[in-house]
């Protein structure tokens, strides 16, 4: 049975989400402020947080920030902010993905299912689950999703794992945004495309690389982006 752990501190909002939730098989817990949500994510350990942006105590943005520095823990943040700036902003504290209220609970459950899914290992079909993939000092072993930068690991989320695997299978091709959506979150309808551009640059960051003097990664400028070929 998954777990679910809502942060949020409007009552009403978690028995609704609650109710949703236990229907589908999940086991729930709840928190109403960001101090005990935060201390609930990192003790309990659940699948999957929702996490509400405006909160008694520590906001949810702080909240998020602070589980990202030790867990990967899939986090939903739910906001009543519509303005994009607000959206990089979630995204750049370290969440998954974002639902703006009010929204379907049903559409949060479906939302949640994709996020666990994305998040347990996948192996991309063109690449093989044994042979790791070798890129000009780039190396993807996919078995176990491990990726090394001249020889040192790269600690990567699983979602950023997915972004390169799906890209390096293939050098040389261009992913559309909505393409990469697809292949790394199962699903590109819910999710704002522009999300993508977020990860990538942590991707980079993490790899060393330099969007300017791409070493592996390419922006197709209009387009998406791309695994160099003449890099393998």
């Amino acid at each position: 049975m998954p777990s679910v752990l809502i942060v949020d501190d409007a009552g009403h909002i978690r028995e609704l989400v609650k109710l949703y939730f236990t229907a589908a098989g999940f086991d729930v817990s709840e928190a109403a402020d960001g101090t005990t949500g935060l201390r609930a994510a990192l003790e309990d350990a659940p699948d999957i947080v929702l996490l509400d942006i405006m909160l008694p105590g520590l906001d949810g943005a702080e909240v998020c920030s602070r589980i990202r520095e030790s867990s990967q823990v899939p986090i939903i943040m739910l906001t009543s902010k519509d303005a994009e700036i607000d959206k990089v902003a979630l995204l750049e504290a370290g969440a998954d993905d974002y639902v703006v209220k009010p929204f379907s609970p049903a559409e949060l459950v479906a939302r949640v299912r994709a996020a666990l899914r994305r998040n347990a290992p996948v192996v991309v079909d063109s690449l093989s689950s044994t042979t790791p993939v070798e890129l000009d000092g780039l190396r993807i072993d996919p078995a176990r999703r491990e990726v090394r930068v001249d020889d040192h690991v790269v600690e990567l989320t699983a979602k950023e794992f997915d972004l390169l695997v799906t890209m390096a299978a293939d050098p040389g091709i261009v992913f559309e945004r909505e393409r990469l959506l697809e292949r790394a979150w199962g699903f590109a309808e819910y999710v704002d495309p522009r999300g993508i551009d977020v990860h990538i640059r942590h991707l980079r960051e993490k790899l060393g690389d330099d969007a300017t003097a791409p070493r592996f990664i390419e922006t197709v400028r209009g387009v998406g982006y791309r695994v160099r070929k003449d890099a393998s």
